[in-house]
């Protein structure tokens, strides 16, 4: 699997591209705050084209750039609890934030939604640009956030690596942390749910692309995040 990571110019989100391999279709997973130029780059390195835009939530550092990302044609899949962001997710953030945001990035009233919205549920499976994505819906950060899950790894890890599945986490599990849950919409026990019922019942050779940070494992996490010492998982998944 091609994968292409990057931060977000603010608030170093993770805006990932997807791929089977070059010269495909491709999925982009979570466009945040001044990524257009560089996705285009990506694109046109790689010969690309977008087949979808997947979005962990609907917090504004992580779906800024949809709407110009998607254009016309492109779908965007996001958690229908989380849909109603897509209509104004600036409304939340305090006003010295927003200031900042229009000054560096475009003014607020500039924002629209895309014209495609896909919603999405637990468990419901997609396949996009040859790719084979799980929902795995994990609410605590938002009421929508959710995780995908993949059968596959990036291309140079696998066996060698002992990594058998990719899941991109957005922000739900980070390496030795998790998403706030102090935001409108966030519930920290919602979240405790998440981590023991959605999170830990994941094999330990899961590479968790994160929406903020480094790159970790369920593994290295089961056993180093303080966030998941006391947590016991209900099921294997």
């Amino acid at each position: 699997m091609l994968t292409v990571a990057f931060p977000a110019a603010a608030f170093a989100t993770n805006c990932y591209v997807l791929a089977t391999s070059a010269g495909e279709e491709c999925v982009i997973v979570d466009p945040g705050i001044g990524v257009e130029d560089r996705i285009a780059e990506i694109l046109r390195q790689h010969r690309l084209r977008p087949a979808a835009v997947l979005l962990t939530h609907g917090h504004l550092d992580h779906v800024y750039s949809v709407t110009p990302v998607c254009g016309g044609e492109t779908a965007a899949y996001i958690h229908h609890a989380d849909r109603y962001r897509l209509v104004d997710p600036v409304r939340t953030l305090e006003p010295g934030l927003v200031a900042m945001l229009e000054q560096q990035f475009g003014r607020a009233a500039a924002w629209s939604e895309p014209s495609n919205v896909v919603e999405v549920s637990d468990g419901e499976r997609l396949g996009l640009a040859g790719l084979d994505l799980e929902i795995l819906h994990a609410p605590g950060h938002t009421e929508g956030s959710v995780m995908f899950r993949l059968p596959t790894v990036p291309d140079g890890l696998g066996s060698d690596h002992d990594l058998t599945s990719t899941l991109l986490s957005g922000d739900v599990l980070f390496a030795g942390s998790i998403g706030r849950t102090d935001l409108p919409g966030g519930d920290h026990s919602a979240m405790e749910r998440s981590l023991r019922d959605v999170v830990l019942p994941l094999p330990d050779p899961t590479l968790v692309l994160t929406g903020h940070g480094p790159a970790t494992t369920i593994g290295r996490e089961r056993g180093t995040n303080p966030f998941l010492q006391n947590l016991r998982p209900s099921q294997n998944l």
